[in-house]
This record gives C-alpha cells, sequence and structure tokens, in this order.
C-alpha cells in the first residue's frame, strides 16, 4: 500500500493519495473534484480558496495532524494582505499536501456551483456557462523561432489550460498585439468553449489578471413582452432584468394576424423583423445601463421564444407557420453570432436558441419543459404557460405531451373594455361582497383594499387606471361565484342579480367596479363582450389541456403547474372557477413564475443543459390542436363557466355555484333562472 498521503475532498468524498509536496490544486484536477482556478496556480486569482479540516475523521478513518499542509507562503501573505482570507483558508494553487488530509470545497470555489437566483425565480442552476476566463503567460516573440502572436497565444491556452484549436475572429486579431504588450505578455483570455458544431473562440482579451467579468443575456422573446435577464457568467448572478412591450404588436396582437400581416404585405414579415430587433437592442441597451455594465462585455446569448417569434427574429418569413401543416423552416437548435442579428452587444456575442418543438410548439415550450422537467416527474404534471399564445405540457417518466393553444391577448387585460397591461394603478384582485353584491378591489402598488381606510391617498400617485389579466379573471370569477354572471356567460339584470353595481347597457348588462369620473378618473366596468372574451381565453386554454389528456388516456391530473409571469398572479381558485384549468385539489395548483426565462437562464448558465434540453424535445411528442376533431368538441363545452359537461367535483367541494341561467329571450341578457329569483316573484304576485 502507498505510504503517500491521503487526500480526501468534501463534499464530493472524492480521495486519493499524493505524494508530499503536491498543490492541493493539482490533486483536485487529476481526481475530477469541482475546484475552479482562473490563473491556472499562480496564486492570482483566488478562486481555488479551499478549507482544510484539522483532528479526526471517523467518518473517513483519519486523523489530520496541524501540519498536513503546507505553512502558509508569502503569495498567500501578499493575497490576504490586499484582499482579505477567511480565517482558515488557503488557496488550493499554494498549499502543498505534507500529510493525511480533509479538504472542504466551498461553494464559490466549485466549478459548477449551485447558483440560487434571488432576483428572478428562486432556483438552484448548476454553473457551467460556454464563456470562461483563462489567465496564461505567453511565450515572447523570438526572431529564431518566427509565428504570429495568436498562434503562441493558442498555443499558450493549449499547454496551460489544455483548450485545443482555439479560434479567433477579425476584432480579436485588431487588438491583441497591444494588449499582449501592455501585458508584458501575461494577459486574461475570455474564451468561448464551442461545443458539438464550434471550435472554441476567443471572445475578448485583457493586459494582465483581468479582475472583472463577462456576461451573459437570457432572452424571452414573448408576443407580448420581451423580457431579459443580465447574468454574471462567473458568478451566476443576475445583474438586471427588465422587459418592454415588443413592438410588433402594432402589426397585430396574436401570432396569426403577425403571420397574415406578413402574407398581405409584401415586405411585413422585413418589417417586423427590424421592429423586434431594434425593441431588442433598446432593452439590451436599458438593462444593461441598470447594471452599470458595458454592452462589449455582453459575450454570450440565449433566446427563446415561440414558433412565430423565432422566425421573425431569424428574419424568416412565418407564410408557412400560418397554413397546415404547420412547417417549420428549423426546428432545431440554432448557434448563431450577435452580429447575425444585428445584436448591439459583443459583436463576436454567441447566441444559442433553443429548439422548437413543433409548428406551434416553440422554443418557449422547451425553456418551459427544462424549467419545469416533467420528463422527470413521478407523478402527472400539467403546465400552462400563460400568455397570449398558451403552451401546454402534460408528462411524467413515462411521456410528456405537448400543444399549443390560442387564447389570445384578453388575459392580458387587452380587448377587455377597461384593460390594461399590469401597471401600477391597476386593479389585480377583487371580491364581491356576498350580501351587497359590490365589489372591493386592490391595485398593483398598494397593499390595501378599497373599502379599507386610507385607500384613496394610498393610491393618490397612481390613480386607479383599468383592469389587467389577473383583476379581469378574479373579476369575472366572482361574479360566476355571486350569481352576477350565469353559466353560459350573460350578466343578469340588477333585480335578477340583486346587485346595485350591475346596469342595463344597450342590449345587455354590465357591472360597475368603480367609477373615478368625480375625481377625474375612468368609469371601470366589465361588460358582457368582457365575459366573452374571457371565455374565448379561457376555452381554448381548457381545451389544449383535456386535448392532452385525451391523448394521455386520463380523466384527471395529479397537479397543475401555471408558468409565464403572468401565471404567478392567477389565484387558482378562481382560474377553476373560470374553467380555466382541469379540476384538480388547489393546493396542487402552484406558480413556476416566469418558468421559460427560468429555462434560458439556465441553459445560459450551464451549457450542459442544452444538450439535455435537445434530447428532451425529441422524445416530446407533439398535438396540433388545429388538426385535433376533439379540440372543437371540448371549446364548446369550456365556453360555459367553468365547463358544461365536465363535473369538476373537486371545485364543486369548495364552492357552491347558483344554477342561474338569464338567457330567456328578452332583450338586454335580461332573463329568469332556474328556480331563481324571477319565477319565484312570480309565483308570489
Amino acid at each position: 500500500m502507498s505510504s503517500d498521503p491521503l487526500v480526501i475532498f468534501t463534499p464530493s468524498g472524492k480521495r486519493g493519495r499524493f505524494p508530499k509536496g503536491t498543490p492541493v490544486l493539482t490533486a483536485a484536477r487529476q481526481l475530477g473534484v469541482d475546484l475552479d482556478s482562473v490563473c491556472g496556480g499562480r496564486g492570482i486569482c483566488s478562486k481555488c480558496q479551499v478549507s482544510p479540516g484539522y483532528g479526526n475523521f471517523s467518518k473517513h478513518g483519519v486523523t489530520v495532524e496541524p501540519d498536513a499542509l503546507s505553512e502558509w507562503n508569502a503569495v498567500e501573505a501578499r493575497y490576504d494582505e490586499k484582499r482579505g482570507l477567511k480565517e482558515g483558508r488557503r488557496l488550493g494553487c499554494q498549499a502543498t499536501v505534507q500529510g493525511d488530509v480533509v479538504i472542504d470545497v466551498p461553494p464559490e470555489s466549485q466549478v459548477h456551483k449551485q447558483v440560487v437566483r434571488k432576483r428572478a425565480e428562486a432556483r438552484e442552476i448548476v454553473l457551467n456557462p460556454s464563456v470562461k476566463l483563462f489567465y496564461v503567460e505567453v511565450t515572447e516573440p523570438d526572431m529564431h523561432e518566427p509565428s504570429g502572436d495568436l498562434e503562441r497565444l493558442r498555443k499558450a491556452l493549449s499547454e496551460q489550460w489544455e483548450l485545443e484549436k482555439v479560434t479567433a475572429d477579425l476584432h480579436i486579431l485588431q487588438m491583441m498585439q497591444p494588449v499582449l504588450r501592455k501585458g508584458a505578455w501575461k494577459v486574461t483570455v475570455a474564451v468561448h468553449l464551442g461545443d458539438q458544431e464550434n471550435a472554441a473562440r476567443i471572445m475578448n482579451i485583457w493586459p494582465g489578471y483581468y479582475e472583472g467579468t463577462v456576461y451573459g443575456l437570457a432572452v424571452d422573446l414573448g408576443s407580448t413582452t420581451i423580457a431579459a435577464h443580465l447574468c454574471d457568467l462567473q458568478t451566476g448572478e443576475v445583474v438586471a432584468s427588465s422587459g418592454v412591450m415588443n413592438p410588433q404588436i402594432r402589426f397585430g396582437e396574436d401570432l396569426m394576424s403577425r403571420v397574415s400581416y406578413s402574407m398581405m404585405n409584401p415586405k411585413g414579415a422585413d418589417e417586423m423583423t427590424r421592429a423586434v430587433r431594434e425593441g431588442m437592442n433598446g432593452l439590451f441597451s436599458q438593462i444593461a445601463t441598470e447594471g452599470n455594465v458595458d454592452k462589449n462585455l455582453i459575450v454570450d446569448a440565449v433566446f427563446v421564444c415561440n414558433p412565430v417569434m423565432h422566425h421573425l427574429l431569424l428574419g424568416i418569413d412565418p407564410f408557412e407557420l400560418g397554413q397546415a401543416p404547420f412547417a417549420l423552416a428549423t426546428s432545431g437548435a440554432m448557434r448563431l453570432r450577435a452580429d447575425d442579428l444585428d445584436l448591439n452587444i459583443h459583436p463576436s456575442a454567441r447566441v444559442y436558441m433553443l429548439p422548437c418543438i413543433a409548428g406551434h410548439v416553440g422554443a418557449d415550450a422547451a425553456a418551459v419543459a427544462l424549467s419545469e422537467a416533467p420528463e422527470k416527474s413521478e407523478d402527472l404534471m400539467l403546465v400552462v404557460d400563460v400568455g397570449t399564445n398558451a403552451e401546454i405540457l402534460l408528462g411524467n417518466r413515462e411521456k410528456v405531451l405537448a400543444c399549443s393553444s390560442p387564447t389570445g391577448p384578453a388575459f392580458e387585460g387587452a380587448q377587455i373594455s377597461s384593460g390594461q397591461r399590469a401597471a401600477p394603478g391597476a386593479i389585480e384582485r377583487v371580491e364581491i361582497d356576498p350580501e351587497t353584491k359590490v365589489a372591493r378591489f386592490k391595485v398593483i402598488g398598494c397593499d390595501i383594499w378599497s373599502d379599507d381606510e386610507g385607500f384613496e391617498e394610498a393610491v393618490a400617485s397612481t390613480g386607479i387606471t383599468g383592469i389587467c389579466g389577473s383583476g379581469i379573471i378574479e373579476m369575472v370569477a366572482e361574479m360566476r361565484i355571486h350569481g352576477i354572471v350565469d353559466a353560459p356567460g350573460l350578466i343578469g339584470t340588477a333585480e335578477q342579480t340583486g346587485s346595485p353595481s350591475v346596469f342595463a347597457d344597450g342590449r345587455t348588462n354590465s357591472y360597475l367596479v368603480y367609477d373615478g369620473t368625480d375625481k377625474g378618473g375612468p368609469k371601470i366596468t366589465v361588460t358582457n363582450r368582457d365575459i366573452r372574451e374571457i371565455q374565448m381565453a379561457k376555452a381554448a386554454l381548457y381545451s389544449g389541456a383535456r386535448l392532452l389528456m385525451d391523448k394521455f388516456g386520463v380523466d384527471k391530473v395529479d397537479r397543475v403547474v401555471l408558468a409565464g409571469a403572468f401565471g404567478a398572479h392567477i389565484s387558482p381558485r378562481h382560474a377553476m372557477v373560470l374553467g380555466m384549468i382541469p379540476d384538480a385539489p388547489l393546493d396542487k395548483v402552484t406558480s413556476a413564475g416566469n418558468a421559460a426565462g427560468t429555462g434560458a437562464r439556465i441553459a445560459l448558465l450551464n451549457t450542459e443543459a442544452r444538450a439535455e434540453i435537445e434530447a428532451t424535445v425529441k422524445a416530446i411528442h407533439k398535438v396540433e390542436t388545429a388538426v385535433e376533431p376533439r379540440f372543437q368538441e371540448h371549446f364548446v363545452n369550456a365556453s360555459a363557466i367553468p365547463n358544461a359537461v365536465e363535473p369538476f367535483p373537486i371545485l364543486n367541494s369548495l364552492v357552491a355555484l347558483p344554477d342561474v341561467n338569464f338567457n330567456t329571450g328578452g332583450s338586454g341578457g335580461a332573463g329568469g333562472e332556474r328556480g331563481g329569483r324571477r319565477r319565484r316573484r312570480k309565483a308570489s304576485t
């Protein structure tokens, strides 16, 4: 048996024997331990900090003596003086093995560290970005051994970091020579490590040891909004997050209207491509300013988008997506450069676009699958990414099915008479008093209800401006719960409903939520047309989910995950009253926030996840709702609130919905009730 000291690393548990004098960093590398280093063991970067343990470790069968590692050296002392080392920490490149030792690698020193998102959705992501920093010492030019500076830089990367066949774009050659000389042939290089399709490539170069970092963008390009997260590629931190309205909205609020615009206008697709790229560049400038980051340091980007947005971003006419069989130009993952898309970040920044699943199920759905991993679920999981075009996934370890459903923009406040985007002043929560049938509400930016003391003062700065998506969902559901709207979607009269908030509005009735006209504000109402818009949107959503359940051969799901930035604000109880989602226990209906954006961040910060999602997408079974005959049947049934035929037993055990019907053939939607008030009144007169 070898008499060399035993080195045990935690938390990995990897162990091996090494000769005395072996640097801890060298031992870690030989064992495949996750210990970081940018400077390659020169004592400059401090990424390789470790915490040795001393004393008796019965679990490992070793006793670690105080002299198990070499004494503190001058490099460590200098680093501690300048920047400070936590008590008990050593630099793995400087401390050498002298005896049996147990060494802990703290999370911040791990290459593939777990990063917990704080300012975006909370999520642990294994950090393994495609762009990393490498400090190298380059051989100086010699007249006796002529070779180019780039060739010697590439040789240094090969010898010191085992990076082979590294390439460089022209702009690197244009800046490289003065940087090498300024750094006295010692430089830090940002290298995109490449993949199965592309070689490693130099992205940037700095003289000496570069103490800064490089950044990446995770972008969720939606039909209505463009959201982006700016991430530090060395730490995984989300430096800034922001979003803007998609400027393509002026060409049509839903995807098919944009496809139609492309069909009807010879240069329509080019216009929309130009608009979305300009909108994105404005967002990138904004987010870089918020994060105080030079855009030239943004060297990697990941995009997720639905198929129509995917094609328009790439400059591909989406004509074929407007007609069966809804053929994509490409469904595979794309690996591009920023200048291919006219993006104003680092000119050679790499762009990765997640694969699309099918003609109407895009890379955004793939990103949701990466984030929520239905293929790893033990129980049957329904994931619904709620938006203008809803992506729906249903699956478990057995299989995963996917479809999209054209819900339209009603859930985002569009096409609603008092509707608006989610912004301060928008009504987001609603409750109707069961006795008075009058609504009270909360607005975005204020934590108290409208009937609480101090409400008027609290909303003085924002006002009360309209109803956003979550507000209209709760509004319609509350109206159904309290008998103001019947199952087919008609608002009864004030007499029928017992609500003073109901008033005649032409041939139908409307419900007054808030009248701010005496204060110079709006009059916020819910009309029968608003009810109809919500019915159509929720019916499309439910029908897609129900169709997948048919294909899976089930009548219920174990849990429902509401994804999308909007999904995070939906009340599960109200969503079920509307019939947006299948019947399920309310505690099994959860929010995943912006799961597509989370999937984009996972793919940005962990390149191994890119291969994972590409394999997952190939295994997902795609269902095309447009050609499925049962979709229309489900849609008709789901137009009722909550549903014309589905029993919803769990919902019925929680909420007793009034059995009313206001359609008696009279004008104004006025009518009687099945066994309701009007018939009882007639009987008593």
